[in-house]
């Protein structure tokens, strides 16, 4: 678990991740998921922000200052997101951490008119102590869709890779997307050169189990 002792090293790796309250969705329609994802962009910034969207403006157009966070893969599920970054500057992993979840628990109670936390505690981060994890991981949090959304039981039948729009993969699937400002991939390793090496590569993780 993370807290504001926590040191999260410039130059490392971090796995992230929450889910609501007793396991209670977080995203209840579309709308919900791209709250979020424009979140991760505009969050990610050193200077405060507040969120307005106008119809001829993108949030993704939004000139940002100095990053707190580098961020190389995500992805949103109904109750629960994962996020794998890198500190940008001292403090950056919580500074954003704290924007993110103020911002969006903030929004998503006054559409839903309730009251309380909406995450279960602290957001957990894991530090990736090798290239084989982060590589396990970088196909690991893009195939949470072929599971079911409480993480338990894999579909019956399993998703087209590409099919799920509220993860970070179509990034790394040559498709060009507004939503791809999130991400600093120069700031990861490159590890899937072509399309069809992508997919081959995440399916052979579908059964490798965490030590």
């Amino acid at each position: 678990m993370a807290n504001r002792y926590y040191r999260f090293a410039e130059g490392e790796f971090y796995h992230l991740y929450n889910r609501g309250n007793s396991k209670q969705p977080i995203f209840k329609s579309e709308s919900d998921f791209d709250r979020f994802k424009k979140l991760l962009y505009i969050a990610n910034n050193s200077e405060p922000f507040v969120f307005r969207e106008r119809e001829q403006e993108s949030v993704y157009d939004t000139e940002r200052t100095e990053r707190l966070v580098h961020i190389g893969a995500y992805c949103l599920m109904l109750n629960h997101f994962h996020i794998l970054l890198t500190p940008a500057v001292d403090n950056g992993v919580q500074k954003f951490m704290h924007k993110l979840a103020t911002s969006y628990s903030s929004y998503f109670n006054k559409k839903y008119e309730r009251t309380g936390g909406l995450f279960e505690g602290s957001y957990k981060a894991k530090f990736i102590d090798s290239d084989r994890y982060l590589k396990y991981l970088f196909s690991y949090i893009h195939l949470n869709p072929y599971r079911d959304n409480y993480g338990e039981v894999k579909y019956p039948n399993r998703l087209l890779l590409r099919e799920y729009k509220n993860s970070s993969l179509n990034d790394y699937l040559d498709e060009d997307r507004e939503v791809g400002r999130i991400l600093d991939k120069e700031k990861f390793p490159k590890y899937f050169d072509t399309v069809q090496g992508n997919e081959k590569e995440l399916l052979e993780w579908l059964d490798f189990q965490e030590i």
